[in-house]
């Protein structure tokens, strides 16, 4: 049982850190930089306060502004907890006062780590994941970036040229490459069919005499100059070649998850899973932490991915079912993708989707019920170190 708590309120400049003994007294309170030598002189003072006593800090961050903090505790050897703050927020409604302040938010998570015995430890994850989890959140950052360009794109070209915006899917790469040619009616119009044909062919775009078609078919069914053209033409052009650097940099990114993923040690037994390629797998190993050991069981590792149902039950009322407030999105979003994906290639996954649709449930829900139950083949996959193998139908089990 430790002696004293230390709360860290975590900032991205300062922390606040208050220490408390184990009847909750305060005995320290201070702003600290966050700085090297200000978070070391900080370890010190506390253990010269502890004189010899065990310690345990928490914080309410695992990463980010944390992290040099979280650095330096693990390698002095302390005993470090996690509070999300949400339960910070909902912690203070409890404690006296309607004022929030860095320093009663430091001395909350402080007594709230003295008093609770159900806070999970801050585990450290192994190299790899860790620079997967800044890569996958980089490639998630591009990905908004292109889907916002792509949109911004089609409203401009609605602004003067909506026959055009209509006529190609605009994530994909020669469409763009049109755009950065040929923007309005009369310039398409004026090029011509045989000419357009000839320079989209010359730029490597597939179905060079269809795309030509559609953008003259396009051209000729509007002879209105509106007067949003030229300024929205030229921004066109700037989006096109924007969203293709975008496009270059995601290929280059996920050209680096999957080098950086493949020296993983449990690659390929993921990659076994269907549903599961590079990006995927990295992205469920970068929120795992690279192992199970941040994770007590299956079921724990379902309620941190969303996939665990929590009941709200009051008086009467029983068996009410709902998702939980607090889990990791990304992980549900890759779980959620790869349970999709698994559809195609997959005859248990498609067996077990088209049963719970049978059930009455929805497309979303069958496929949240099957995100769990292969949460549960993962688990075991990743605990024994074996591949995913494609259980045999009842049927023919029988007939054999």
């Amino acid at each position: 049982m430790p002696a004293f708590w230390v709360g860290i309120d975590s900032g991205k400049r300062a922390h606040h850190c208050v220490v408390i003994d184990q009847t909750g007294t305060v005995l320290l309170s201070k702003r600290v930089e966050n700085d090297e030598n200000e978070l070391l002189a900080l370890i010190a003072m506390v253990a010269e306060i502890a004189a010899g006593g065990e310690v345990c800090w928490a914080t309410d961050l695992n990463a980010g502004g944390a992290a040099l903090l979280i650095e330096l505790l693990a390698a002095h050897a302390q005993q470090m907890l996690y509070i999300p703050g949400r339960i910070v927020h909902h912690a203070a409604a409890t404690y006296r006062g309607d004022g929030k302040t860095d320093a009663k938010d430091a001395r909350i998570i402080a007594d709230q780590a003295r008093m609770r015995t159900d806070l999970q430890p801050v585990r450290g994850a192994d190299q790899i994941s860790v620079d997967l989890r800044l890569l996958t959140a980089r490639r998630t950052d591009l990905i908004c970036d292109r889907v916002r360009a792509i949109n911004r794109l089609r409203a401009t070209l609605l602004e003067y040229f909506p026959a055009l915006e209509r006529a190609f899917d605009y994530s994909k790469k020669a469409p763009l490459i049109l755009l950065g040619g040929y923007q309005t009616p009369e310039g398409i119009r004026r090029t011509g069919l045989t000419r357009l044909t000839g320079w989209l062919r010359k730029r490597g775009c597939r179905n060079s005499a269809k795309m030509a078609e559609k953008a003259l078919m396009a051209a000729n069914s509007q002879h209105t100059v509106l007067p949003t053209q030229t300024t929205g033409s030229a921004l066109v052009v700037r989006l096109a070649e924007q969203i293709s650097t975008l496009d270059e940099e995601i290929a280059a990114t996920d050209a680096q998850i999957t080098e950086l993923f493949r020296q993983h040690h449990s690659a390929d037994i993921l990659l076994t899973m269907p549903g599961f390629g590079p990006v995927l797998a990295a992205t469920f190993l970068a929120n795992i932490g690279g192992n199970l050991d941040a994770f007590d069981s299956v079921d724990r590792l379902a309620s941190v991915a969303g996939l665990a149902p929590v009941p709200r039950d009051s008086g009467r009322i029983s068996g009410n079912l709902h998702r939980p407030r607090r889990f990791n999105r990304r992980l549900l979003r890759t779980c959620y993708l790869a349970a999709l994906s698994s559809l195609k290639n997959s005859s248990a996954s498609r067996t077990y989707y088209d049963r719970k649709r049978g059930e009455g449930k929805s497309h979303k829900q069958a496929l949240i019920a099957l995100a769990r139950r292969r949460i549960n083949v993962l688990w075991a996959m990743l605990r024994d170190h074996t591949t995913y193998q494609e259980p045999i139908p009842r049927v023919r089990a029988q007939a054999a």
